[in-house]
């Protein structure tokens, strides 16, 4: 992939594909607040890179899920805010971006990107307010695309920095940089660097930890790694179907009966090569899925019926830490626990905890792993890499082709 450095852009657009999908507080009277700016912050480097070699930059991004229709609650204005105060200086907003304003892309983008000088920044609305941004159709996409090309004018380039949306096959992702001069920007480039020292050339032993929710959204990076890990720690809601194939109780705790066939196809392949698949002794099982619900630690194999499983237990997290204390490489997806309330969030944290005391490279996948380390104290500077994207790294494990780097890659 070309880097910025390739692209000539002196007195000339840039377009820059951002991720600033942040996590927005709404309950107050005032405006949403943003709750975590790391994202933004992350964005900052290419950006200032561009102006400062005197380039008028175009800002791309999306938040939430607004399924194609203006939503004000998740419009990009808190964060156009977040980014001028974090560039020190003013950051050019459209005041229209519904259907009767011409769009996404329509004049109010028009005039703020004309009246913007060079060295400015201008940040587009949430592009996912307009359909084809997501369209499975190309030709939708096709014609969202050549009108996000327009505002770049002659000579113009597209910079893909947004590593969080590089799994999707959208316009700004996929469809727009087939039409200028492209490259990749720094936090992608660093992004990719940091994962193929997960599948080219690695230190061993090798260990992946998986948690969250559900065990559905990781099958294909299972699949993937257990020809290529040492160890394998399933922790979070996942844990649970996995401890049920055993034959094990789980209570009310999180399960995906239909996904039991396929984990216990998991654990008899991780036998058959070795794999050392690690699962919970102990959990913390709660009367209910509340912050304040009376909990008690229990066998893994002996979770009470009327209770559900809401982190791992002290004995789990010893030996989580022991499978990670002569690691070399460790990529970590997924909470242990419900790290939101307090009560439950010891699990994460030990498990945070140990990855910082490894002799090696760790990654912590993003997402929620991201957000839970932030959370708990951590800084991104205890761990070797905090991605910011965690679709986009498991995508990547599972060996899958993402189309945002693939046309960066073309």
């Amino acid at each position: 992939m070309r880097s910025v450095d390739d692209l000539e852009v002196a007195g000339r657009t840039v377009l820059v594909r951002a991720d600033l999908n942040v996590p927005l507080d709404s309950s107050g009277d005032g405006p949403p607040v943003i709750t975590d700016d790391k994202r933004i912050q992350a964005s900052v480097p290419t950006i200032r890179d561009l102006i400062g070699r005197g380039a008028k930059v175009v800002v791309m991004a999306h938040l939430g899920r607004p399924k194609g229709g203006v939503n004000p609650a998740l419009s990009l204005r808190p964060a156009a805010t977040r980014l001028s105060e974090l560039l020190g200086q003013p950051v050019g907003f459209p005041d229209d971006a519904s259907p009767d304003g011409g769009g996404i892309a329509g004049a109010a983008a028009q005039a703020a990107v004309a009246a913007t000088p060079l060295g400015g920044v201008v940040l587009l609305e949430n592009l996912r307010f307009e359909a084809a941004e997501t369209s499975k159709d190309d030709a939708e996409r096709a014609v969202f695309a050549k009108q996000l090309a327009a505002l770049a004018g002659e000579g113009g380039s597209y910079v893909g920095d947004g590593f969080g949306a590089v799994h999707r096959k959208h316009a700004s992702v996929y469809d727009l940089p087939q039409l200028m001069p492209h490259a990749a920007g720094g936090l992608v480039l660093a992004e990719v660097s940091v994962l193929r020292r997960l599948t080219d050339d690695l230190a061993r032993p090798y260990v992946v930890v998986l948690g969250g929710a559900k065990v559905s959204d990781k099958l294909g990076v299972i699949a993937n790694l257990l020809d290529k890990v040492d160890r394998l720690l399933i922790g979070g809601g996942m844990a649970y179907t996995f401890l049920k194939a055993q034959g094990y109780e789980v209570g009310h705790s999180l399960l995906e009966a239909d996904q039991l066939d396929v984990v216990s196809g998991f654990l008899a392949e991780a036998q058959k090569r070795g794999v050392d698949l690690v699962l919970p002794v102990d959990i913390v099982a709660a009367t209910g899925f509340s912050a304040d619900a009376e909990h008690i630690v229990v066998p893994a194999e002996e979770i009470p019926a009327d209770r559900e499983g809401l982190d791992i237990g002290p004995q789990t997290r010893t030996l989580f830490a022991s499978k990670l204390a002569d690691a070399r490489t460790v990529f970590w997806n997924g909470p242990m626990g419900v790290f939101e309330f307090d009560a439950f969030a010891a699990g994460t944290k030990a498990l945070a905890t140990a990855l910082t005391k490894v002799d090696g490279l760790t990654v912590v996948g993003g997402g929620d792993s991201a957000a839970a380390v932030r959370k708990l104290g951590f800084e991104e500077s205890d761990f070797g890499h905090v991605s910011t994207g965690g679709g986009a790294s498991l995508e990547y494990l599972e060996g899958k082709t993402l189309p945002g780097l693939q046309v960066l890659e073309d």
